[in-house]
């Protein structure tokens, strides 16, 4: 596998990926998160144009796509919680898989953790998998944030600070 950022020309595949993790997620009993076509096209084509967007490939095919962004979130100003540390992190979002290739979710965060090693990422209190996947994969429980649309997440973050 191997990570790189996305093109324009990857767009439609990674809509595809994309509307294959949402199926996954209704089928594991996740059915508020991702809704009405989240993410659209639009943020993803943002995404691309601010050097955000990842897609990770196997065998030259894209089977999961992230935005990863090193800086400041506002989302994570205020937290009904406790971050470990108030130091320069690294945020992932919109992180999805097509399912054909199993361990995408370690793969991604240790590159992600090579280039910082203190990363952040919210998720939907109805998606137990990926909860379970990143405290399997180091991440400490934080607290609760308010995201854009005044939905709550729970806050994850790992650091080696």
């Amino acid at each position: 596998m191997n990570i790189r950022h996305a093109e324009y020309k990857d767009i439609d595949k990674i809509l595809e990926v994309y509307d294959i993790a949402r199926k996954t997620m209704r089928k594991a009993g996740n059915l508020n998160q991702w809704i009405n076509g989240y993410p659209q096209k639009e943020l993803i084509e943002e995404d691309i144009s601010n050097s955000n967007c990842y897609v990770v490939e196997d065998n030259n095919e894209i089977v999961a796509v992230l935005a990863f962004i090193i800086g400041d979130d506002p989302t994570y100003h205020e937290i009904e919680g406790s971050w470990l540390n108030d130091k320069p992190y690294g945020v992932i979002h919109r992180i999805g898989s097509n399912g054909k290739v199993k361990g995408i979710i370690p793969f991604v965060m240790d590159y992600a953790f090579k280039i910082v090693d203190n990363l952040k990422i919210d998720t939907h209190k109805d998606n137990a998998i990926m909860q379970h996947v990143l405290e399997k994969n180091g991440f400490k429980y934080c607290g609760i944030v308010t995201i854009e649309d005044g939905t709550k997440r729970i806050a994850f973050q790992r650091s080696s600070i």
